[in-house]
């Protein structure tokens, strides 16, 4: 099937994303269209490497695994992201747009909570842990289902676990004003909502950023996707 010619959008980036947007309801799916965006701007991204990375870390996790506990599990999973590999947000430099590119990310080490989210739901995955985003005003969060309970998990801020309290303050925090307790803002996204808000974003960087054709070939993007679903949602991250 021949895509359509994007006049912004790198085609290989633009070819990719249209190809894996129709299994995006799987993480794999997810994670394949997320690396096609990143591909518009970085010539060396590649799904299989990114796959291969996650992959090793996952695997990290079970090298260390001595039971089938699964508190043990998401201790070790914990403790592999945030104090081995040392995933964390860039503080610094919130908006530089490499920090929405999920293979620059995996280099880096540094990110903005929804793609630090997608690597935690892409590793914990493989893991056999189920993860669902959580599309917050102003911060994305995702919720682990676990034994005992849902775990609300900020991966921007080195795996802190928060009850609904701590992520509504998180959220006026960011936003600067205050929250309704309504927990609609706590619901799951879909993952082509979550994609959505990633090139919503990344939109808005290139704008502020006076880059308009980077800005316009996340539109073409962003075209794509609602086609495959309208209301793919949107967020500061």
């Amino acid at each position: 099937m021949l895509h359509p010619t994007p006049r912004y959008c790198q085609q290989h980036a633009f070819d990719a994303f249209t190809r894996h947007v129709p299994d995006v309801e799987e993480t794999e799916g997810l994670v394949s269209a997320a690396t096609a965006i990143a591909m518009h701007a970085m010539d060396d991204a590649d799904p299989d490497t990114v796959g291969e990375r996650l992959d090793e870390i996952a695997d990290q996790v079970l090298r260390r695994l001595q039971s089938e506990s699964r508190r043990a599990l998401m201790a070790h999973l914990h403790h592999v992201l945030f104090e081995e590999e040392r995933f964390e947000g860039n503080k610094l430099d919130y908006y530089d747009p490499a920090n929405s590119y999920l293979p620059a990310v995996l280099e880096t080490k540094r990110g903005i909570p929804i793609t630090l989210a997608l690597i935690y739901k892409a590793v914990a995955e493989r893991l056999g842990v189920q993860v669902h985003g959580i599309g917050a005003p102003g911060h994305f969060l995702v919720r682990v289902e676990d034994e005992e309970g849902p775990m609300l998990v900020d991966a921007f801020h080195g795996g802190r676990v928060l009850v609904p309290e701590d992520a509504y303050r998180l959220m006026e925090g960011v936003l600067g004003a205050q929250i309704p307790r309504e927990e609609e803002f706590l619901q799951s996204t879909s993952h082509v909502q979550w994609l959505g808000r990633m090139l919503r974003n990344l939109e808005s960087i290139h704008t502020r950023r006076a880059r308009p054709r980077d800005a316009a070939a996340m539109q073409e993007l962003r075209h794509v996707l609602e086609r495959h679903e309208p209301g793919s949602g949107m967020g500061r991250d």
